[in-house]
């Protein structure tokens, strides 16, 4: 018979093996789940990770036979004053790198650089077929081409100042919208918010033609205005962000600044605002982002004005003009999105933040 202390033994050495058990089960779908992320991000990043390798490309490679798909240029080997290049030659005693000399139909004469000493030898076979060394190797040229045939500092200017006072007001606009949603009492207010949200579903094509005329009959075309006024009556998508993080800030906090004697935009400013913080972060780097990549507003009402075309219209433009230039179209939007990765990388856990807050815990 089993002793007590035996027995007790086995009852706490049982449920360590079950939890180990339990946790072997639960390895299984954590990595399902995690190779299924995996797999769908790097879908998603595989147009930028080509925009980036076609950015660095030399030209000459893109036309090259057997190219790899990375940044690289062939290797070459210098005889008697000429560069030859390499081939990985498949010989019995494995692959080789010789120097191509000379290639004919079903043969070509070759000369291996460890073995200078052998001369010029003739191989059977079609080197044609063959795959060329190749070495990484990123070219910058593309930049600075892409730069010398652009006015990079004109459109940075112009990309700036619309996005900075669209942004500026659309934070003033939204967040008294959405303050007003979120705490004052207003006859209808379900119905005016359903309403607001539904605008969300229009799209901006719909109403582009209305506008145009409108702003057209007042004397806006060809101007900044059509893309900076509308900025300054919000919008429903960051309204609805705002006002679902505005939702969850204590209201005793109100009626605290209320007893000290504020009013409600003093209020506003100095309670609310500070506490949604990473809501606003999110609002400001959604809708920058946005204005920096539209092209199709500034496309309608700048047409003609080269001055005062944004990033988004003078890329498009140099791209319908230097299509035969893959490798240089690809920088200039590079380099159009430098601006906005330092801003989204600066700003990233308070953007992260807003977007959990006000996406899944509201």
């Amino acid at each position: 018979m089993a002793t007590v202390k035996e027995v007790r033994v086995r009852r706490s050495v049982a449920p360590r093996f079950e939890l180990r058990r339990m946790k072997r089960r639960n390895i299984l779908p954590t990595i399902l789940v995690s190779l299924v992320g995996f797999l769908i991000m790097l879908l998603f990043l595989l147009p930028l990770g080509y925009m980036l390798t076609l950015a660095f490309k030399p030209e000459e490679q893109l036309s090259a036979q057997n190219a790899p798909l990375w940044p690289a240029k062939a290797v070459t080997y210098n005889y008697e004053g000429k560069d030859l290049p390499l081939y990985n030659v498949p010989t019995a005693d494995g692959v080789k790198q010789w120097a191509l000399v000379k290639g004919y139909r079903e043969d070509a004469d070759f000369i291996d650089p460890s073995n200078v000493n052998n001369g010029v030898f003739n191989w059977k076979g079609r080197y044609r077929v063959l795959d060329p060394v190749y070495t990484f190797a990123p070219v910058f040229d593309n930049f600075t081409a892409a730069w010398n045939e652009v006015n990079f500092p004109l459109l940075f200017r112009n990309t700036f100042v619309i996005a900075v006072i669209s942004t500026i007001g659309t934070l003033i606009s939204c967040i008294m919208v959405a303050y007003a949603f979120a705490r004052f009492k207003i006859p209808g207010k379900n119905f005016l918010f359903i309403l607001l949200i539904s605008t969300i579903v229009l799209p901006p094509q719909a109403t582009i033609i209305p506008l145009f005329i409108a702003f057209a009959k007042i004397g806006w075309a060809g101007t900044w205005l059509p893309l900076l006024v509308p900025a300054f009556f919000a919008n429903a998508y960051d309204v609805f962000l705002l006002r679902q993080y505005f939702m969850g800030i204590p209201k005793e906090l109100d009626e605290a600044a209320e007893v000290d004697g504020a009013n409600p935009l003093r209020t506003l400013v100095w309670v609310i605002v500070p506490q949604a913080i990473p809501a606003i972060t999110a609002v400001t780097l959604f809708h920058f982002f946005y204005t920096w990549n539209d092209y199709f507003n500034p496309l309608v009402y700048l047409v003609g004005k080269e001055d005062l075309y944004p990033i988004s219209v003078g890329i498009a433009k140099f791209v319908s003009t230097y299509g035969s230039h893959p490798t240089r179209a690809m920088a200039t939007a590079v380099l159009t999105m430098i601006l906005p990765a330092i801003l989204f990388f600066l700003a990233q856990r308070q953007f992260m933040q807003g977007v959990v807050s006000t996406g899944v815990e509201k």
